[in-house]
């Protein structure tokens, strides 16, 4: 892929004189990732993610083959070269997500460190040979010979996918529409402030670094004029700092500094590497300053990463992948169009400067938005509870909503101690799946509590309780133990009925009869008729009794009438 963006690079170069069009590839790139990536993160964590994975570099080879056919027809234009890098873009946003979650699958949380460093070297590696081999083959054979290798390439990832055999199954319970999928994953990052802090700094560091990719191949072209080759080793340049920086400088870093010590020396490299960019003008030193720029993105992306897929639910992984990646693509697309208009306003030397003075005063958020918190969050499911009370209906999937209230009897001396576990308790509920959420005091018997929330259905409270991890649980335990008396605070549940207030029926007021065990759902809510040959009724036979009895005294009376 890495030759692949350097032919579409050189092919721009050749169509356009623009450096803008140049600058805005990056953007049209990163934009299917901001529109795109959320959805798919829903659909990770809806359908097979080796099936989708598979489906995804077929479309990703199709959009490459179709470059290269258009190429080789002539017909290709700076708008048609946008428009296929868009397509191919849908593609890797699509395919991002499920890749991402599959990571957790392989490694543990322990070694997500070295997972995202070998990551990222595996990429780096071949941003080495890729933009190099593509350099030397656009100038020997042309870009449209690259852009068919590119799509055979995607053709040998889906065979490799075919070979994984997954080990984790799916959830217990039914699957959410996607819909309701979609809406959970913005209801999670509402109501998680760690993820938020998280996605502050990635969307922080996205929109500065999109200096790079945006402005690099416009110094290289326009500023240093460089042909294929010497372009395609300017990314190779790039490619060789991230992996001296992935393998020596990050096992380096990390054994003496914290995750947001790190960042904020990669990120004062990278301001260094704008103001060189700004006054260096000799290719060989230029290559030099690229080198640098790689060492400072991959540091920092490399911890933001990790940082990321430590405040992220297993239940939930796909989607909060998505929800980052929409997230820091966006800001790439964002800045690269700043950047790319503010070249052809002001030049690339002003730019540059002017991108190096905001990144540098950005810098003062980092110690209020720190992520050294995320090294000690836990999120490893806790084991599910069953329901104490025995229900005399169990509802349906899809019946709801549901109402649960929990009742509290509070010491005094514990209310502020209360008061901020509920706090916590609330966010737990809310992220977990429950769209409302109250605390009420009793005004009749004092120190007296009552917790009411609301879940959309029944399938969904099922939910909620599987996706409680070991840390929440263990926090409502606390604020539960805060309970006055010898038994823990009864839990309540309730199912909604206001659908029957609306639509009028005839309803029977015999009590239902209990389910039969916790599987035997089937319970009808209407008295069952009584079967063929069955046995009469007490009352029934009482009846026919007093009626014979009735039918004798009156013969009996007549018989002493006609006697007299």
């Amino acid at each position: 892929m890495a030759a692949h963006d350097t032919a579409a690079t050189w092919m721009m170069n050749t169509l356009t004189p623009s450096a803008f069009f140049i600058s805005v590839l990056s953007t049209v790139a990163s934009l299917p990732f901001f529109l795109f990536t959320l959805p798919a993160g829903a659909l990770a964590d809806m359908v097979d993610r080796k099936k989708l994975l598979c489906l995804v570099n077929l479309w990703l080879a199709a959009a490459a083959a179709g470059l290269a056919i258009l190429g080789w027809l002539r017909v290709l234009s700076p708008y048609l070269i946008l428009m296929f890098v868009f397509l191919i873009g849908i593609g890797f946003a699509v395919n991002a997500p499920a890749w991402t979650a599959s990571v957790s699958e392989v490694v543990s949380n322990a070694e997500l460190p070295s997972a995202a460093t070998l990551g990222g070297l595996q990429l780096n590696i071949s941003g080495i040979i890729g933009p190099a081999l593509g350099g030397l083959l656009v100038a020997w054979i042309g870009p449209n010979f690259v852009f068919t290798l590119n799509a055979a390439c995607f053709l040998v990832v889906i065979l490799a996918v075919l070979q994984w055999r997954r080990t984790t199954g799916q959830s217990r319970t039914g699957l959410e529409s996607f819909f309701a999928s979609f809406v959970t994953a913005i209801r999670y990052v509402r109501y998680a402030p760690g993820l938020q802090i998280v996605l502050a700094r990635i969307a922080l560091f996205a929109l500065f670094i999109s200096v790079i990719p945006a402005l690099m191949p416009v110094v290289g072209l326009k500023g240093l004029h460089l042909d294929p080759s010497q372009l395609g080793l300017l990314f190779t340049s790039m490619g060789a700092g991230s992996v001296v920086g992935a393998a020596f400088v990050i096992p380096w870093l990390r054994a003496r500094c914290s995750s947001n010590t790190l960042i904020i020396i990669a990120n004062l490299l990278v301001v260094l590497v704008y103001v060189l960019m700004a006054v260096v003008r000799q290719k060989e030193l230029f290559l030099v300053v690229a080198a640098l720029g790689g060492v400072g993105w991959t540091l920092s992306a490399s911890e933001l990463w990790v940082a990321a897929q430590r405040v992220m639910p297993g239940w939930a992984r796909g989607r909060m992948n998505g929800t980052i990646i929409m997230v820091s693509q966006g800001a790439l697309a964002f800045g690269g169009i700043i950047w790319g208009s503010a070249v052809a306003t002001a030049g690339m030397t002003y730019t540059l400067l002017g991108a190096a003075v905001l990144f540098l005063i950005s810098l003062s958020l980092a110690y209020p938005l720190s992520i050294d918190f995320t090294g000690a969050l836990n999120f490893d499911p806790a084991p599910v509870t069953t329901f104490s009370d025995k229900f005399v209906y169990t509802p349906q999937a899809h019946d709801g909503p549901m109402s649960i209230t929990v009742e509290f009897k509070i010491d005094c001396a514990h209310g502020r101690q209360f008061m901020n576990l509920m706090r916590e308790v609330r966010l737990i509920h809310l992220r977990n799946g429950a769209y409302s959420w109250g605390l009420h005091e009793d005004l009749v018997r004092p120190n007296t509590f009552r917790l009411e929330m609301i879940v959309p259905s029944w399938n969904e409270h099922l939910l909620q309780k599987e996706r409680m991890t070991k840390a929440e649980k263990e926090l409502l335990q606390k604020a539960w133990s805060l309970h006055m008396g010898s038994v823990q605070p009864e839990e309540r549940i309730y199912l909604s009925v206001n659908r029957e207030l609306l639509t009028p029926r005839q309803c029977d007021c015999q009590p239902p009869t209990a389910p039969k065990s916790q599987v035997d759902f089937t319970v009808s809510r209407a008295r069952p008729p009584r079967p063929t040959g069955a046995a009469p009724s007490p009352t029934l036979i009482a009846l026919h009794l007093a009626a014979l009895r009735r039918g004798l005294a009156r013969f009996d009376n007549s018989s002493t009438s006609r006697t007299a």
